[in-house]
């Protein structure tokens, strides 16, 4: 065996199983680390290098040096692209939430009024008509709150108001129905029963509803004015408080001093703001308004006041406002079964027309009193308003 010569220096003969470290400099980089020992004679570089390798010379060197020249700059920010990501994740959250909120309002709805089983309906005209219905009903109120509202503690439910509602191609025209109205009432089939029942003739209209409820309020209505009902909405005293209350109180100007033990409305003339229970008890007064005439125009002054309250910014664009509105409002507004969320937008709507001075409030035309101290409809009036509301004409005609 043949020994290799120590050209080290002198001392013992290197270990060959023993690592040897190298460094190695160059104008290519630099490395360092432990290689294995070579099989050749000591001081051998084999060129096996286990270390890491760093471009460059050193510092500040070439291209691949630390914070050198070379190194990339960071790019500036896409402040356009950033805005635009912006809007779009806006839009899809109002979208969303758009979407979410018409479901969830629309699956509030209480469609228990069917128009379908309504005999002998006339043809429809211009434009759109509701039957809008203030009903006595004390469903869900207790017994403190009967006190305050004044409502009293009758069983059952009967109309407190009635007003016809006609959205046409020449502007919005609110008819109110006096209760005490003096009209047919005609032959009809029970929504319940199914039974057949003659006509019981000449009654007030609020005997219809409490007959047979609302389908037979519809057809005592389409049969004395010939107008086709398209929708149908009724809502309870302790509802009509509510939405009130949802939207913060409804502004009203007090033409005098109002006091009436009966529906404790007791106000000082001027403009103020109602709340639920005080804005009942406006609508309810009867008895200090002098007649059933002066209560309905103060009724038509309320619901268009508050529909204009209701859809105000400050009520649609406040969640905190909007859906305790339309919760109180949706939980005891009765519709028919067509109705849908956008019909009763549009019914508010244009009531709010009303108040903007875009539209007609009217009574219904009398011709004088009738029995039972009732009142008598002036049937010309009345035929020739239900065909200017049908062809979609300028209403001329003058109610009382």
């Amino acid at each position: 065996m043949t020994d290799w010569p120590n050209t080290a220096g002198p001392g013992p003969h290197p270990d060959p199983t023993r690592a040897m470290p190298t460094t190695q400099r160059g104008g290519g980089g630099y490395s360092s680390g432990y290689a294995p020992a070579p099989d050749g004679p000591a001081g051998y570089d084999s060129g096996y290098n286990t270390g890491q390798v760093y471009a460059g010379s050193g510092r500040g060197g070439g291209q691949g040096g630390y914070g050198g020249a070379g190194s990339a700059a960071r790019p500036a920010p896409d402040w356009g692209r950033r805005v635009k990501v912006g809007l779009i994740t806006l839009l899809v959250v109002a979208l969303v939430w758009s979407v979410g909120t018409y479901f969830w309002a629309d699956s509030k709805l209480r469609r228990e009024v069917d128009l379908s089983i309504v005999q002998d309906r006339p043809e429809g005209g211009e434009g759109t008509t509701y039957l809008i219905v203030g009903s006595d009903s004390r469903e869900g109120l207790s017994d403190t709150e009967k006190k305050e509202l004044h409502t009293g503690s009758a069983d059952g439910k009967r109309t407190d108001s009635m007003i016809l509602l006609h959205d046409g191609p020449q502007g919005v025209t609110m008819v109110s129905l006096p209760r005490d109205s003096w009209v047919t009432i005609p032959e009809f089939t029970g929504s319940e029963s199914g039974k057949d029942f003659p006509s019981p003739g000449a009654r007030k209209l609020n005997a219809a509803y409490s007959m047979d409820g609302a389908p037979l309020l519809v057809r005592t209505v389409e049969y004395n004015t010939g107008l086709r009902i398209d929708h149908y909405a009724e809502i309870g005293f302790g509802g009509f408080a509510e939405i009130v209350d949802a939207v913060g109180g409804v502004e009203m100007d007090i033409p005098r001093d109002i006091k009436d033990k009966n529906s404790g409305a007791d106000f000082e003339k001027g403009r103020q703001t109602l709340d639920g229970a005080e804005a009942l008890a406006f609508v309810r007064n009867r008895y200090e308004a002098g007649s059933d005439l002066e209560r309905t125009k103060n009724q038509q002054k309320f619901l268009s006041a508050l529909a204009n309250q209701a859809a105000t910014p400050a009520t649609v664009l406040n969640p905190f406002k909007l859906y305790p509105t339309m919760g109180a409002g949706l939980d005891t507004l009765i519709v028919d079964e067509d109705m849908s969320l956008w019909n009763l937008a549009t019914m508010f709507w244009a009531m709010k027309g009303v108040t903007g001075g875009e539209g007609v409030s009217m009574n219904m035309p009398i011709a004088g009193s009738a029995p039972q101290g009732s009142l008598k409809w002036d049937m010309p009036k009345v035929k020739q308003l239900v065909e200017q509301l049908k062809n979609g004409e300028k209403v001329t005609v003058k109610g009382d």
